[in-house]
């Protein structure tokens, strides 16, 4: 039998534009806790808590007696009873007039932003994104065929550094308060002079709120989206991942621009169709627990988050500090007075410490920089207080 060959390996290979998006780190990150038994994960973007448990009832009763609704297409933005659940809570909550705005049901808020980025974007089309910034916005902007723009406008972005980067190519400058990966809660004063920097530039605010619920200092949280006339160029992403503990669900939502509708709308139905009816169901009833059920959860990290202000906050005799003090989300950067760039030092502690954290090439920080994001997310009590003494053994073995 004739053998069948390719005249190039190069037909075979994904387009060049997918090859030159960047690697995320959580693939290694996972390969590298495999091969490290015992390793305890400061890495995890998740929460300990599981969803209301209403919400297993909904699912429960849904299952039981199932009917033809669930197993069919639904609306591609959404379910009416989970759109008007999000309206009425983007409303009370977040103070967001949407009389101009379409609501938008997404498999996570990952997914909302992979949207924008597909109707924003076109080729070599700039969005701004403050350091540090979030990986997978940038892989978004990246997939979509735009240039993201990282700006070291300072962990609380000066606004004046952002309007300096604004160019004839820019589109959009995107925000994430509470931060991931610094854990900042952004001022109200900051985010306002963004917005208006916006509004005049033409541009779009982006807004990442998935960490909404996370406030764990007096800085409070602030859509920007509520500002009067900020809905004709905000977009405001939302995620039951964090708060409700449903990241594993992969439910988000976004408050956009009407005038977005119909792209966004395009992009849906060809990469979901509809969001899935029966986890709808489910996101209807967290969203009657509200606020108070989230704020009960959200309580059992003050501690978690005290003890890591106190184990490496900044302290004269130790070569290592926070890039700022947390007060929001579960997170903290740590810079490290060592030779090692962020990522080295990663795969070290988890080789030889058996603790894992994130490094930061994966929020922009370049190799002169050793930078690592730490989470207090999953891990409590005793497993916590193992963890942080294994990275601080770590990392006081690295700057030696």
């Amino acid at each position: 039998m004739q053998m069948i060959s390719s005249h190039s390996n190069q037909q075979l290979q994904p387009n060049k534009r997918l090859r030159a998006v960047m690697e995320p780190v959580i693939p290694e990150l996972s390969q590298l806790m495999a091969e490290s038994p015992g390793t305890l994960s400061l890495a995890q973007g998740m929460v300990s808590w599981h969803p209301p448990a209403n919400v297993y009832l909904e699912l429960q009763k849904a299952l039981i007696n199932p009917n033809q609704e669930i197993n069919r297409y639904g609306p591609v933005q959404g379910d009416p009873a989970l759109i008007e659940a999000i309206k009425q809570k983007l409303k009370h909550q977040n103070g967001l007039d949407l009389t101009e705005s379409t609501v938008l049901v997404t498999a996570g808020s990952n997914m909302a932003f992979r949207a924008i980025a597909e109707v924003l974007c076109d080729p070599n089309d700039e969005v701004i994104l403050p350091l540090p910034y979030y990986f997978n916005h940038v892989m978004a902007i990246q997939m979509a065929g735009g240039v993201p723009i990282p700006v070291d406008a300072g962990v609380i972005p000066d606004p004046e550094q952002i309007a300096a980067a604004i160019t004839s190519r820019t589109r959009a400058v995107v925000t994430v308060s509470p931060n991931n990966p610094s854990g900042v809660v952004f001022p109200k004063t900051v985010l306002i002079a963004i917005n208006e920097l916006c509004a005049k530039n033409g541009l779009l605010h982006i807004s990442d709120e998935a960490y909404e619920d996370f406030v764990l200092g007096d800085e409070p949280h602030w859509s920007p989206g509520a500002q009067p006339g900020a809905s004709n160029h905000t977009i405001s992403l939302y995620s039951f991942s964090k708060g409700y503990g449903m990241a594993g669900w992969r439910l988000g939502y976004m408050a956009a621009p009407r005038c977005w509708q119909q792209a966004l709308a395009k992009v849906q139905d060809t990469v979901l169709i509809c969001p899935p009816r029966l986890l709808q169901k489910a996101a209807v009833i967290a969203l009657k627990d509200g606020p108070n059920w989230v704020q009960q959860q959200v309580r059992q990290l003050r501690p978690r988050h005290q003890l890591m202000q106190e184990r490496f906050g900044e302290q004269k005799d130790r070569p290592w500090r926070f890039l700022h003090s947390p007060n929001g989300a579960f997170y903290g950067l740590l810079e490290v007075d060592c030779d090692l760039d962020g990522d080295s030092l990663m795969r070290q502690l988890i080789k030889r410490d058996r603790v894992a954290t994130v490094g930061g090439r994966s929020f922009g920080f370049d190799r002169n920089r050793c930078v690592l994001r730490i989470s207090v997310g999953m891990l409590e009590g005793e497993d916590l207080k193992q963890a942080f003494d294994r990275l601080e053994q770590g990392l006081a073995t690295a700057v030696q």
